[in-house]
């Protein structure tokens, strides 16, 4: 059980993390605490106003609506990463949402999908507001999106969140059915996540501008020998892995098709060995990337083809690519496939990619 931190402690916490913050008017007293509890808390949720303007977006969150009194979160985050202080205890902003959600926030686990309203985030979240439109084309400021990131990790330091997973900061849209917060040019709750838990391995003072060296990252995902992959001719097919190299070992987890999360410039190569095929027959071999909006999912860039020719026996394809994926549109790169012609399936008996990246 987590209790809220004090104004002091709050306040402290953001400083140390490199956060500006101005304190408006009565914001240590000024909650709903009369009309609700007020933790154990939890975890951040991250929101847009859909206003404009710093001056009227604060005033706004601190007084609220005549449907929706104030706070409306308990800091506002200007586009030039300035944290306006305008409440402390509950506050109006997250509402009613899954519990299934809370329950993986709490694990620190992969968050399900948000499919009920059914438990009081108000009582469990802090919230920032961020100053943005939220019509998925007002642009987010690289200083807005690091002030998200550091007052994310000044919270998740001070209460010790993190050790487990990456869950403990989520959006509006994970917590709630319906809503579409935060969203736009620049912003991506993964990849918010990814740098609040990076900054969790540096003091507080850390700066990442400050590092002498821009080494990549690696991820690297293969398959077992039960995860065996049919590949029908005419139409391309998109592979699955269901082991990744994490922490030094191997660890076997659920297929999934995401070899990489956006934003990220990559260089990165997949190998296939293939059973059925015949001596000159042909395959196809590219990467793609994939993003998600409003509508679902999509398919977006699809990057240029090799096309490698088998000699006989059981063939061994490697297919290699450098790129940028996007990460405003929750982006993925995967891995596809195609046997072209009118020849019979084949089957893919073994699989692995390994991506170089260096986040953006």
């Amino acid at each position: 059980m987590a209790e809220p931190l004090s104004t002091d402690r709050l306040i402290n916490a953001l400083r140390d993390e490199g956060v500006r913050v101005v304190e408006f008017r009565n914001w240590r007293t000024h909650n709903r605490n009369h009309v609700g509890s007020w933790g154990p808390v939890h975890g951040v949720m991250i929101h847009h106003t859909v206003t404009t303007g710093t001056g009227a977006s604060v005033e706004l969150c601190y007084e609220g609506r005549s449907d929706l009194p104030g706070p409306l979160c308990h800091g506002v985050i200007a586009k030039d990463g300035t944290v306006h202080m305008v409440g402390h205890g509950r506050a109006n902003h997250a509402g009613a949402g899954d519990g299934d959600v809370l329950a993986a926030v709490i694990a620190e686990r992969e968050l399900p999908a948000d499919n009920e309203a059914d438990t009081d985030g108000n009582r469990h979240f802090y919230g920032f507001e961020c100053v943005n439109l939220g019509d998925n084309r007002d642009p987010w400021p690289p200083e807005q999106v690091e002030a998200i990131v550091r007052a994310s990790a000044a919270l998740c330091r001070a209460h010790h969140w993190g050790r487990d997973g990456d869950t403990s900061v989520i959006g509006h849209l994970e917590w709630q059915p319906g809503k579409i917060d935060p969203r736009g040019p620049g912003v991506s709750m993964r990849d918010i996540r990814r740098r609040v838990i990076e900054r969790l391995k540096h003091p507080s003072s850390w700066n990442p501008n400050e590092e002498e060296e821009d080494m990549p990252e690696r991820a690297i995902y293969s398959t077992t020998a039960q995860h065996v992959q049919t590949i029908r001719p005419g139409a391309w097919h998109t592979l699955t892995f269901d082991r990744v190299y994490r922490e030094g070992e191997w660890q076997e987890k659920h297929p999934e098709q995401t070899v990489l999360h956006g934003p990220a410039s990559y260089t990165g190569a997949f190998a296939i060995r293939v059973a059925g095929m015949t001596e000159g027959q042909e395959i196809q071999m590219r990467f793609g990337h994939n993003y998600r909006d409003d509508d679902g999912w999509h398919q977006g860039a699809r990057m240029p083809i090799s096309s490698p020719v088998h000699s006989g026996g059981d063939g061994h394809f490697v297919h290699n690519w450098p790129a940028h994926i996007g990460g405003s549109r929750d982006d993925r790169l995967v891995c596809e496939v195609l046997l072209p012609g009118d020849v019979e399936p084949v089957t893919i008996t073994w699989g692995r990619a390994e991506i170089l990246y260096w986040t953006t």
